[in-house]
């Protein structure tokens, strides 16, 4: 059976003791009411060892929001896989549309990052996802297995088994704008194929797929409702608990 997970990505967010109470106060109430699917915060790399002494990841396991594509060295203000898995995270989100955008992340540079990711025993929520103009043109199909095909596709399977994808269309992240759980759906649907072609319906079935965009407690259990949605990426909602529980509560629907 693949894992349901809501993962929250605090990207640029809060100061380290505004991150520390805000990881406290989930591990406290997740602890008191176990989820009914995994639970994973990414957090800024400062924030990583300090809640990682007092998180409880049996209940909420920690990650990364990048790493680099190297693999140490004299990379002023990098910070390696390596030493993300030494913070004591198991996760590190990779591709997110933010880096290709912002920082100009090749589909190259990314798949460094996730060999590296890998090779220091971190799973890997890879984004991928079109921007609006793709998707009016209906390209959407053809950018997210580019994507693949560019980044993830080149592993062995024992590999690409500790892949998490997160489909999150561009247009959607952070404009309130969200895909409809049929629109969401169809593309899942549509990644699950061809991440079969690829390695067999077997480890398809077994590959975790989220979505991200705009995901909140109000559309949540309509998109966890299909059966290629398998959680949410949860940007802005995930920075505070109220929020973020009530897309983790979806899944006791």
């Amino acid at each position: 059976m693949r894992k349901k997970i809501v993962a929250g990505n605090w990207k640029m967010n809060m100061n380290l003791q505004d991150g520390i109470a805000l990881a406290k106060e989930l591990n406290d109430t997740l602890t008191a009411e176990k989820p009914n699917c995994d639970v994973v915060i990414c957090t800024p790399f400062i924030h990583l060892a300090s809640i990682a002494q007092f998180l409880n990841q049996e209940v909420i396991g920690l990650g990364a929001e990048n790493c680099a594509d190297k693999e140490k060295g004299a990379y002023t203000g990098e910070v390696s896989a390596e030493m993300v898995k030494s913070t004591g995270a198991q996760y590190v989100i990779l591709g997110h549309s933010e880096r290709r955008g912002y920082y100009a992340e090749t589909p190259e540079i990314l798949k460094e990052k996730v060999l590296l990711a890998l090779k220091n025993g971190l799973k890997v929520i890879f984004c991928i996802g079109e921007s609006l103009e793709e998707r009016e043109a209906e390209k959407q199909n053809e950018v997210v297995k580019a994507e693949l095909e560019g980044s993830v596709f080149n592993l062995e399977e024992a590999d690409f088994r500790n892949i998490i994808i997160a489909y999150e269309p561009i247009w959607a992240i952070g404009t309130g704008k969200t895909a409809t759980s049929d629109q969401a759906e169809e593309i899942h649907a549509y990644i699950r194929s061809i991440i079969a072609e690829r390695y067999g319906a077997a480890v398809a079935d077994d590959t975790t797929i989220l979505y991200g965009g705009s995901c909140k407690a109000s559309n949540a259990p309509e998109l966890f409702a299909k059966p290629d949605i398998d959680g949410g990426l949860i940007g802005g909602a995930s920075l505070k608990a109220a929020d973020f529980k009530g897309i983790i509560d979806a899944w006791n629907v």
